[in-house]
């Protein structure tokens, strides 16, 4: 993790044309599946990008997608690849696997209110059998996404010709076996539900239940409870919407469940509260069972204390013994069993503690970053602004600043340790705080469930690192 030691390289990074950059291509949530093999990226534009992680040894051939998320929606071909059942999952590359269109923008007419059709989160189902799910939201609607593979069409129907029309009945003189046979890959996308109405204010988290059956999606007053084969109803587990809204002082920011106990989540307020709730102990769960609240240090209150307290992302880690949250300069690791303090905390941008006049005048200072475990819980990672991304070893204490950026996105390329220089001296490869630049930031991360791989959005742009030496260690 230190400067010496630091062989993190780059594995691959998908690149969107930089010449043009729309709104709608900012990527606003990135996602790897169970196993790592699959990673989603959602973008303001309401698409949904999947990449595959590709064996290095592959038979080619021609493969064709179809999308059938709306009608009329073309076939798109993206690569030219196809699996061999026999090839050996080895370090591979992502590459392109399916895209489609998961949500439109729409218009609320009783409330005058556009609805954008911005990604918000995406969560991988744990996959039951061939096909991959996920659920995916924008504001107020939530869809449940299949995702299958078919490499084989019928031929020899008794009734229709090629074309699938049905043949003139006076015209079949005999009957044949309908065979299947060998096509190009085609990858489907189907919605399987579609879960609205659910919510009065903007979904900001969805999370699903150990159960595989249950998952609950927040917004800023309320947590909703839906079972997946159900979409016309849900149970509100958690309300704290006042009787007059003038007494608001607190919304819901995050929310996950608890990896291993289905009746156990949390969530985190704008206050940088966390609360752990029983769904055992009553239907709402207004009382929590734990809170989880660090003492302000009044030395340090000011102005600008409740907004940078907010805590934007919350994590279980994978043993589910302790929670990541990420606040405006911190992130922090708290114990389930200790809910004064948290029992780790390390400094994001502590160099931006000066200058929070000028992002609260640009409103940076309301960005809300995410935060990650990686697969052994022993090392965590979030964004900062400048495309840099910081990593902190829990063992040894020693952290690094990367970049993500075009100058180092050639292949096997070496990451080196960047640092930011407040004042007094400074290196050669030094940057001065002042010159950060504020409208590069990197907002979502995401680690594989198991192998030191790093999925990093770079606003329109995703990178994918990996660690090619220590790959033993996660």
């Amino acid at each position: 993790m230190g400067e010496d030691t630091d062989t993190r390289k780059i594995n691959h990074s998908f690149l969107r044309d930089h010449s043009y950059v729309t709104e709608a291509d900012i990527i606003s949530t990135v996602e790897f599946n169970h196993t790592g093999e699959l990673l989603a990226t959602g973008d303001k534009g309401g698409r949904v990008v999947i990449f595959q992680r590709e064996p290095e040894m592959r038979k080619l051939r021609g493969v064709t997608q179809l999308v059938n998320s709306r009608p009329g929606m073309e076939a798109r071909l993206p690569d030219t690849r196809t699996a061999s059942k026999n090839a050996p999952h080895s370090q591979g590359e992502y590459d392109v696997y399916s895209t489609f269109q998961s949500h439109e923008p729409e218009f609320d007419y009783l409330k005058s209110l556009e609805i954008e059709e911005k990604i918000n989160k995406i969560k991988w189902l744990p996959q039951q059998n061939a096909a991959h799910s996920l659920l995916s939201t924008n504001d107020k609607t939530i869809k449940l996404w299949k995702i299958t593979e078919r490499d084989k069409r019928p031929e020899g129907y008794n009734l229709k010709d090629e074309e699938g029309k049905l043949k003139d009945l006076s015209t079949v003189t005999s009957l044949q076996v309908p065979v299947l046979k060998p096509m190009d890959l085609m990858v489907e996308v189907s919605p399987r539900r579609i879960f609205a109405n659910g919510h009065t204010y903007h979904i900001n988290s969805i999370s699903v239940n150990s159960d595989c059956e249950t998952y609950m999606s927040a917004d800023d007053l309320r947590i909703n409870l839906w079972h997946l084969a159900i979409t016309d109803r849900s149970f509100n587990i958690v309300d704290i919407k006042p009787a007059n809204m003038e007494d608001l002082t607190e919304v819901i920011t995050a929310s996950e469940f608890h990896p291993h106990h289905c009746n156990l989540f949390v969530y985190s307020s704008s206050k940088g509260s966390l609360r752990l709730c029983d769904m055992r102990a009553a239907a709402l769960c207004d009382k929590h069972s734990k809170l989880f609240e660090e003492p302000e240090d009044p030395s340090n209150r000011s102005f600008f204390s409740e907004i940078i307290s907010s805590v934007s992302d919350v994590k279980f880690s994978h043993s589910g013994r302790y929670m990541l949250t990420r606040d405006y300069l911190t992130v922090k690791v708290w114990d389930l069993n200790m809910e004064a303090r948290p029992i780790e905390t390390y400094q994001v941008h502590d160099y931006l503690r000066s200058k929070l006049c000028s992002l609260y005048e640009n409103d940076c200072i309301f960005d809300k970053f995410e935060c990650a475990w990686n697969g052994s819980d022993s090392v965590i990672m979030t964004g900062a602004y400048n495309n840099f991304f910081r990593m902190f070893d829990r063992n040894t204490k020693r952290d690094v600043t990367l970049e993500a950026s075009r100058e180092s996105s050639k292949p096997r390329a070496v990451l080196k340790p960047r640092r930011v220089c407040v004042g007094g001296k400074r290196r050669r490869d030094d940057i001065s705080v002042d010159s950060l630049d504020f409208t590069k930031k990197i907002l979502h991360t995401a680690w594989h469930p198991a192998e030191n791989i790093i999925a990093i959005a770079a606003t329109n742009n995703l990178y994918i690192f990996q660690d090619k030496v220590n790959s033993e260690m996660h």
